[in-house]
């Protein structure tokens, strides 16, 4: 089920790009764990899925341990909020952490990254569309973020992440990509776009987004 899946979301995501002119290849697909099981996650890194995300770093470091072998065949990225009291134990557990929401949080993953005497990739959350309950920089914060970012020689910029509201409306959910890819367009346009999760990433893909955090239409039977 979860092979068959993967192929379903593989050949969705081909047959948007092909109607883009996008490469496919230049899409990742990332499985976001946070419902499912370690049995489920093999089965999914068997298939061939190579990168996967979790939210929570507790649940991070019982599911890496119980996956063995495997947790060593995929990129590891956290996607949820994280504290600044478990940074050092997330660096530890993650090879990204995608939910960098301050810089507070900027600053102590570079503090923690020194210790460690390693080098870390992120993302930046962007709360784009400016909803109270969700964490992330305004995008006018973002570049004096990023220009701190420039002069941190253990924490890495990877790329810009964010989450469209939950609402039916396509409109509105495009309108939150589109202002995330603008933004990236505007520093000038070498960042990953982390966009797009089961119910709208084809919205995403369509407004430029080259990594989906795809939980349910992996994991689960429709």
């Amino acid at each position: 089920m979860i092979r068959d899946n993967i192929l379903r979301i593989e050949a969705n995501v081909a047959s948007v790009c092909k109607r883009l002119g996008r490469d496919p290849h230049e899409v990742t697909l990332l499985g976001a764990t946070k419902y499912s099981e370690i049995s489920e996650i093999k089965q999914a890194i068997d298939a061939g899925l190579k990168h996967i995300g979790e939210n929570k770093v507790q649940d991070a470091k019982v599911k890496f341990t119980d996956l063995g072998e495997a947790a060593g065949q995929v990129t590891k990225h956290m996607i949820g909020h994280l504290q600044t009291n478990k940074v050092k134990l997330a660096l530890e557990l993650f090879d990204v952490i995608q939910s960098v929401d301050s810089l507070k949080l900027v600053k102590e993953i570079e503090t923690q990254a020194a210790k460690l005497n390693g080098n870390v990739d992120i993302f930046l959350e962007v709360n784009v569309s400016g909803e109270e309950q969700k964490f992330g920089f305004l995008p006018s914060d973002v570049m004096p973020a990023v220009e701190i970012l420039e002069g941190l020689p253990h924490t890495h910029l990877k790329g810009l992440m964010t989450m469209a509201p939950l609402t039916e409306d396509a409109t509105v959910i495009r309108q939150c990509f589109r202002d995330l890819r603008n933004l990236r367009d505007q520093m000038g346009g070498q960042l990953l776009l982390s966009m797009g999760m089961t119910h709208d990433f084809e919205i995403a893909l369509e407004e430029g987004s080259n990594m989906l955090r795809i939980g349910r239409a992996i994991f689960k039977s429709e």
